[in-house]
């Protein structure tokens, strides 16, 4: 049987790859441009003005999602993903260049933060996007994936451009490093055109009382996700430095493609374990085990980081593209955009507090001993779900008839 065509006569395998091509090509920009900017930003005022912009960052992502919620319910799609998209674009070149000018970095902090709201919006808008053409965790984990490995690709070749005594690139190179990391988001503009996703609007009246409005997401599902990175996230996070630390810098290239190498991997295996019908949680819990289990040998063999990437790269791209199908799915049709900027938010915010509480608690030579305590701890997780869901409970008293 022929299938329908989508808006603009794409068809859903076509407007499904043209949303692909479009999260990755931004996703390379967006990870190039960024590594510059952290670089400079650590040659500027050392590391403590870098951790200065990712905090900006993290205070950017967590707003993202209210800020999300309350613009789906005004504009459509399309407004909202070339509304984001183009506010990103000129806050791209805005911070950048003003980082280069020698503006003062509370400035350059809040642009990063009004940045970030405007990438996270647009990120949600795109993958409620993938889910209005190709519902389900195989299709959201495949963008998951694309996203992932090619953020390690512009990653690294923004840590390998060669720099000038001011620290960031020059000529020709800084001219092509604002290019890719504005015109990247084209074609995000170009995909905007044919959006499906409409906002909700409601006729007449609106009822006084207690709305009767279900939330876009369930609570104790963005409990799970964002409890799960906060356990699992943060030895994969910290890898640069923990592989520098363990086994010298040569090896960091290595864990970036092991990484990309397991998220190859993750689409296939979102299909078999949702094929066994566990529970979310519990197969959340199983990801979050498998981002850890490599690390646990870490300290004794830089194949042991390689493998650790490989699995981390596989699992939490798993996790990502499983936790998000599932919010769409439960959200109610006015509220998948909404469901999708919280999903990511609290996974970004688990992983924030992973990444800063970890280097509080232990050293790099322990890794191996955190690692082993987080598996403990999610495997007591996933044996207290598999009891609950599984195993029979005790009848109750009948009442006399």
């Amino acid at each position: 049987m022929r299938r329908r065509a989508g808006p603009g006569g794409l068809r859903r395998a076509g407007r499904l790859r043209e949303l692909l091509v479009a999260g990755v090509v931004d996703s390379f920009g967006m990870a190039l441009g960024w590594t510059v900017l952290v670089l400079l930003a650590v040659s500027r005022g050392g590391l403590a003005e870098a951790a200065l912009y990712h905090a900006a960052m993290l205070v950017g992502v967590v707003l993202s999602a209210p800020v999300t919620g309350w613009l789906a319910r005004r504009a459509s799609g399309r407004a909202l993903l070339r509304g984001a998209a183009g506010s990103e674009m000129l806050l791209r070149v805005g911070v950048l260049a003003g980082l280069i000018a020698g503006l003062p970095s509370g400035v350059i902090a809040a642009a990063v933060l009004i940045l970030n709201v405007a990438a996270w919006t647009g990120f949600a808008g795109m993958r409620a996007e993938v889910a209005a053409v190709a519902p389900g965790a195989r299709p959201m984990t495949r963008y998951a994936l694309s996203i992932a490995a090619v953020e390690a690709a512009g990653t690294g070749l923004g840590a390998l451009l060669p720099v000038g005594p001011d620290g960031h690139p020059t000529g020709v190179l800084l001219v092509a490093v604002f290019v890719l990391y504005a015109g990247t988001l084209v074609p995000t503009l170009v995909a905007a055109r044919r959006a499906r996703v409409t906002p909700h609007r409601t006729d007449g009246a609106r009822p006084r009382g207690r709305s009767s409005r279900r939330p876009a997401v369930s609570p104790v599902l963005l409990l799970a996700g964002g409890g799960i990175m906060l356990l699992a996230s943060g030895p994969t996070l910290l890898a640069v430095p923990l592989t520098t630390e363990l086994h010298g810098r040569a090896w960091v290239a290595g864990t970036a493609v092991a990484f990309s190498l397991g998220c190859l991997l993750a689409t296939g295996a979102v299909a078999a374990l949702g094929r066994v019908g566990l529970p979310a949680v519990l197969r959340w819990s199983l990801w979050g085990m498998g981002m850890l289990a490599g690390w646990i040998a870490a300290p004794l063999h830089v194949f042991s980081v390689l493998f650790a990437q490989f699995l981390a790269g596989l699992s939490q791209t798993a996790l990502e593209g499983d936790m998000d199908a599932r919010a769409a799915a439960e959200a109610p049709p006015d509220g998948v955009t909404t469901a999708l900027a919280y999903s990511a938010s609290v996974r970004a915010l688990g992983g924030s507090i992973a990444v800063k509480a970890l280097p509080v608690l232990v050293a790099a030579p322990a890794i191996g001993t955190a690692a082993s305590g987080a598996v403990a701890a999610l495997g007591v997780a996933v044996l207290t779900v598999w009891a609950l869901r599984y195993l029979p409970r005790p009848a109750g008293r009948t009442a006399p008839g």
